[in-house]
């Protein structure tokens, strides 16, 4: 007789996935054969092609509280885009460069960055690099020398829009990317205000517990204030659910909320509480790379899916806040 292990959470199917058990069912559960089948799924991404978006899509990662995943999940989420053949760009634009290491690029002091292109020094075509990740991941890496760009953009013109001007269209046009993906500082800065300026859409990563949605308020005060004066087509399209324990009650509790507030906007795929996903990065690799049978890894290819299936669709522009 087949069983099923009494901690795991069972996991929505996607619209378009495959729900052919097969072996497993006939065979019976096995851990190792959970991994592997996983790791399958992963490592061999053409048996589950994700849609590219009917238009290009520019969505900042914004989160003022440290430590809910913002980096994490923008570099995972664009290296399971990009690994199913969708051309994603990851612009870093926290001083710590912690999406530059992850993304296996580098991003000492000297090399082209975002930092240069914000001043307008250097055009986004020679900012951008591919990442070890995918040959379809771009990122413009962070160095140590945005710390002092907020600084230094004080007295400059039109100083909120300096990242949307880098990247306008037709610089975006030559680089032929369907995702860009913003990571921002922990902050509310004018880095933060950049990054809001220059996106259609805000992914707010919301960790699975009380304070988390202590500081949400001030984000969504921020973000309206940032569509009122200056960029109309801001809005929050997706909401992500990190760090998730199903064993507390706490989680349950904050994902119902979450759901309940935000309604379709938030997706149904969480990203559980991973030693994995924090692993990775120590080897500049993603969770993808680093673990593609780990739950985690998964959780972030079942997550970028429904992102993929929204940006198909048009959903990500009905709804939202």
């Amino acid at each position: 007789m087949s069983r099923t292990p009494s901690s795991a959470v069972p996991r929505e199917t996607s619209p378009g996935e495959s729900t052919e058990r097969g072996p497993r069912v006939s065979l019976g559960w096995t851990p190792i054969a959970d991994e592997a089948e996983r790791a399958a799924r992963v490592l061999h991404p053409d048996r589950h092609s994700m849609p590219r978006p009917a238009e290009r899509r520019v969505l900042t990662v914004a989160n003022q509280k440290g430590g809910v995943g913002k980096t994490t999940s923008t570099v995972n989420l664009a290296a399971a885009l990009a690994m199913h053949g969708i051309r994603v760009l990851v612009i870093d634009l926290d001083p710590q460069g912690n999406a530059s290491t992850a993304l296996g690029v580098e991003h000492r002091t000297g090399t082209p960055s975002v930092y240069e292109l914000m001043l307008g020094e250097i055009p986004l075509e020679e900012a951008a690099v591919t990442s070890t990740a995918s040959p379809n991941l771009l990122c413009v890496p962070a160095t140590i020398d945005l710390a002092g760009a907020e600084i230094e953009l004080v007295s400059m013109v039109a100083r909120e829009s300096r990242l949307s001007q880098a990247l306008a269209d037709e610089h975006l046009d030559k680089l032929d990317v369907d995702y860009v993906l913003i990571d921002c500082p922990p902050s509310l800065g004018l880095l933060t205000v950049n990054a809001l300026v220059a996106a259609s859409e805000v992914l707010i990563p919301i960790q699975c517990e009380y304070y988390a949605l202590e500081g949400l308020g001030q984000l969504l005060s921020n973000i309206d204030l940032v569509r009122s004066h200056l960029n109309t087509a801001l809005h929050v399209s997706t909401i992500l659910l990190t760090m998730y324990d199903g064993r507390t009650k706490l989680a349950d509790q904050v994902t119902s909320e979450v759901r309940q507030h935000f309604g379709p906007t938030a997706l149904r795929t969480v990203i559980p509480r991973s030693v994995k996903v924090s692993e990775a990065p120590g080897y500049s690799q993603t969770v993808l790379e680093y673990d593609p049978g780990s739950r985690g890894a998964m959780s972030y290819v079942d997550a970028a899916r429904e992102i993929a299936e929204h940006g198909a669709s048009g959903a990500y522009r009905a709804g939202g806040r």
